[in-house]
């Protein structure tokens, strides 16, 4: 049995519908799903070419797909609502056949010729696309119309089934992209939010880790629990000690901040408590003490772990009982004050040696906040170098720049003096150029003159001189001869040494080693060269360190 060329259309159509659906329901790629489509139209409709228009916010109709026309075409497929064809099925919202577009004075052609091919006559048929009764486009194709006569009631019909899918896929995608755009909106909203609720005046961090920080100095402000902040020298502690105390209650009130490791025990114990007059040779005046001077506001004792025992038995016991007497007096002082204190020493294991108090160091100990070193927060590093730049061009009346070559090095550098060694080297390297630009050459690592050199990388005799330290490994590839970095191989490049446990391991030396393999890629041979130490000798290091070496 022949089937009828009706039978072969329907079902043309339905595999055809069949298809669109498939493509449509794959992928929230617009643009690429929709030019699926229309290739899957022309294909099986056999026609020349097919377009399809959707109104943009400026209430123009623009082309998005289309098949069959060149770039140019492509371009000029733009039109006001209400302006010829394509306006006027997206205006009224109804189907428009135009039989032979040689003939159609409002046709445009804009995306197409009006002149016949192959003696036939071109015939456009559009429909709009909808969804939910609200027009959004227009779905148009071109066809040849041969002799035989052509049906363009089924091409009307056939074309409004494919436009209400593309109208609902259309209208799904508008929803699913403003959602989107909303929560995307709404995160950046949040983040600056918290970013500005998480900051602190005149410290600069953006940095996961200082945030982390910024996040701790505002919950534990408003209390009076006494802050024992933990890190390493030149990390800022005494600036996030001013920012707890002008955020807390007591902001009104004194801020006095006394450096322990400054002042002998004498001369601690005159300083924190004061002393009558006739206390000692010298003392012709009575003398309020830090305590005193403190009432109502906030103590700062930086370097807490440099105290004697002798002292710390003495600080405890004005801890405990939040009273003193002066040096000389027998009258006891009672006073209102909020300990800060901090130190760059581990506690922990002066307390396991016995050369700091337990007890105090529980009564210090109450809310700790940890500030990480500035390798550990390299994203602060332009932002701190811009801040500083900006201080030594208002205090010199100059203008500099710093080249991205220059800010490069400045924040691969592993700065073992931290924020205070930046600022050193900013306003060291602004003093001395010559110019109004900063260069990397301008920088002493880079000239084999940097001090840290001395302060932090012992030489081994049998290095090269000239190998720069390690604390500027990162200005030259590895096993370059200006800038191969030299670790401190001491205790570490002999075959007999045991391992050393890590609450004895030196901190500085095993971060440096660590620092260094993460440069590397963990690659041992590569961090070996750029350490000028031999394979066996990285090996030693890191069974010695007790480095865990990660794999990829």
């Amino acid at each position: 049995m022949v089937s009828s060329p009706v039978d072969r259309t329907g079902n043309l159509q339905l595999v055809t519908i069949y298809e669109i659906s498939k493509i449509l329901g794959s992928s929230l790629d617009l643009s690429k799903t929709l030019h699926a489509v229309l290739n899957v139209l022309v294909t099986h409709l056999d026609t020349r070419r097919g377009m399809l228009s959707l109104q943009e916010e400026s209430g123009d109709l623009c082309l998005v797909s289309a098949v069959g026309i060149s770039g140019d075409e492509f371009r000029r497929g733009r039109y006001r609502v209400g302006e010829g064809i394509t306006g006027r099925i997206f205006q009224t919202g109804m189907p428009s056949v135009v039989p032979n577009v040689a003939q159609e004075p409002l046709f445009l052609a804009r995306t197409g010729s009006r002149e016949s091919a192959d003696g036939k006559d071109i015939a456009f048929i559009g429909v709009p696309v909808k969804a939910a009764r609200e027009t959004l486009g227009v779905l148009c194709i071109y066809r040849l119309v041969d002799d035989h006569g052509h049906s363009f009631d089924d091409d009307v019909r056939f074309l409004t089934m494919v436009s209400n899918l593309i109208g609902q896929t259309v209208r799904l995608y508008r929803n699913v992209t403003a959602e989107r755009s909303q929560l995307v909106e709404e995160k950046s909203r949040l983040k600056k939010e918290l970013q500005a609720k998480y900051k602190l005046d005149n410290v600069i961090g953006i940095s996961k880790a200082m945030q982390e920080v910024f996040s701790e100095v505002h919950q534990s402000a408003p209390s009076r629990s006494t802050v024992l902040l933990r890190g390493e020298s030149g990390t800022g502690k005494e600036v996030i000690a001013r920012a707890l105390h002008y955020l807390s209650p007591r902001k009104e009130g004194p801020f006095i901040k006394l450096n322990c490791a400054a002042l002998s025990e004498t001369l601690l114990e005159s300083e924190l408590f004061g002393h009558e007059k006739g206390a000692f040779t010298g003392a012709q005046t009575e003398r309020k003490g830090r305590f005193e001077l403190a009432h109502g506001g906030t103590l700062f004792l930086d370097e807490i772990g440099e105290i004697s025992p002798t002292f710390q038995a003495k600080l405890l016991r004005v801890l405990q009982e939040r009273e003193f007497e002066r040096v000389g007096g027998s009258r006891s002082i009672k006073v209102d004050v909020r300990l800060i204190t901090a130190t760059n020493r581990d506690l922990e294991q002066a307390v396991a040696r016995g050369d700091f108090r337990a007890d105090l160091y529980y009564r210090i100990n109450v809310v700790s906040i940890f500030m990480p070193p500035l390798r550990e927060r390299r994203e602060d590093i332009p932002y701190l170098v811009e801040h500083f730049l900006d201080k030594f061009r208002r205090e010199n009346q100059r203008k500099l720049t710093m080249t991205p070559q220059a800010l490069s090095i400045m924040t691969k550098c592993f700065w073992p003096g931290n924020v205070r060694e930046l600022e050193n080297c900013v306003e060291r390297t602004a003093t001395m150029v010559r110019g109004d630009v900063i260069n990397e050459v301008h920088f002493s690592c880079q000239q084999n003159k940097c001090l840290t050199q001395l302060l932090h990388e012992p030489l081994r005799a049998d290095m090269p001189a000239t190998a720069a330290h390690g604390a500027h490994a990162s200005h030259a590839e590895p096993g370059a001869a200006r800038g191969k970095a030299v670790f401190p191989v001491k205790d570490i490049v002999h075959a007999e040494s045991a391992p050393v446990p890590l609450d004895q391991a030196p901190a500085a030396e095993r971060e440096r080693l660590i620092w260094t393999l993460e440069q590397c890629g963990w690659v041992q041979a590569k961090a070996a060269r750029a350490l000028n130490i031999s394979p066996r000798q990285m090996a030693y290091a890191l069974q010695k360190y007790h480095i865990e070496v990660k794999k990829f």
